[in-house]
C-alpha cells in the first residue's frame, strides 16, 4: 500500500515458486483491494497452473508469466531438475488460457550447450498459440547457478536465428525502462521480446524494487544484503 501510494502502478508475484504459497488466491485478493494499483501480475514454473489457473483469475490476478526453456521432456526436466512433465506445464498454460489470462507471456532462459536447439520451436509454438515469448540471456545469479560466459547465447544471435526463419523487425518499445528488444514477425502472426541482460545491459534505466517474504527491500537482482 505504501509503494502504491508513491507511485508503483504493477506488483509482480514471484520466487522461489509463488504457487507453492498456502492461500495465494486470497493474497492476490487482498493486494488487488489496494487503490491505484494498475497490474498485478505473476511469474510461475506452472507446476500448479492447472489447479490455480481460474481461483487466480478469479482473485483479481491480471497476467501470468510461465518459465518455459524447453519443449523438450528430457531437457526440461534436465534444466528444471524436478519429475514435472513440461507436458504438464503445457496443460497448465491453456488452463490459464481458458480461465481468462490473454496473452501469456512464456520466458526461455538460453544456455549454450544446454538449449539452444529449442530456439526454434519455442518460437513455432509461441506462435501458432498466440502466446508472447521472450528468449533471456543467461545470468549470474551469485551464487550457484554456474554461470560462465561463455554459455551466454547473446540476444543478437537468437534474433538472427528467428529472422532467417521468419522474417521480422524491430518494434519501438513503450517505455525507456523497458527490458526487452520487441521484434515482430513480418507475417503478422505476434513477435518475440529479447532480454540481452548480459550482452546489453538495461541497468540505466532499471524502475524496479524487490521486496521479499522476509520484508527485506533490494533494488537490484544482484544484491546480496537488502534493507530491512
Amino acid at each position: 500500500g505504501i509503494f502504491v501510494g508513491l507511485g508503483v502502478e504493477k506488483i509482480r508475484l514471484t520466487g522461489g515458486e509463488p504457487l507453492l504459497r498456502r492461500r495465494l488466491p486470497e493474497l492476490v485478493a487482498d493486494l488487488r483491494r489496494i487503490e491505484g494499483l494498475r497490474e498485478l501480475a505473476l511469474t510461475t514454473n506452472g507446476a500448479l497452473l492447472k489447479e490455480l489457473a481460474l481461483p487466480l483469475r478469479q482473485a483479481g490476478l491480471d497476467r501470468i508469466t510461465v518459465s518455459l526453456d524447453s519443449l523438450d521432456p528430457a531437457r526440461h526436466a534436465a534444466i528444471s531438475g524436478s519429475p514435472f512433465p513440461v507436458g504438464g506445464v503445457i496443460a497448465g498454460i491453456e488452463a490459464a488460457r481458458r480461465a481468462g489470462f490473454s496473452p501469456i507471456k512464456l520466458n526461455c532462459v538460453l544456455q549454450r550447450g544446454v538449449n539452444e536447439a529449442d530456439i526454434l520451436p519455442l518460437a513455432e509454438f509461441a506462435r501458432e498459440e498466440g502466446h508472447i515469448l521472450r528468449f533471456i540471456e543467461f545470468m549470474d545469479g551469485g551464487t550457484g547457478n554456474g554461470w560462465k560466459l561463455d554459455r551466454v547465447v547473446p540476444a543478437s544471435e537468437v534474433a538472427q536465428q528467428l529472422a532467417s526463419r521468419w522474417p521480422m523487425e524491430l518494434s519501438p518499445t513503450t517505455h525507456a525502462n523497458c527490458v526487452a528488444q520487441h521484434w515482430r514477425y513480418l507475417d503478422g502472426r505476434g513477435g518475440v521480446g529479447l532480454i540481452a541482460s548480459v550482452t546489453q545491459p538495461f541497468c540505466r534505466g532499471c524502475d524496479r524494487a524487490r521486496l521479499s517474504a522476509e520484508g527485506r527491500l533490494y533494488t537490484c537482482l544482484f544484491a546480496q544484503e537488502g534493507t530491512e
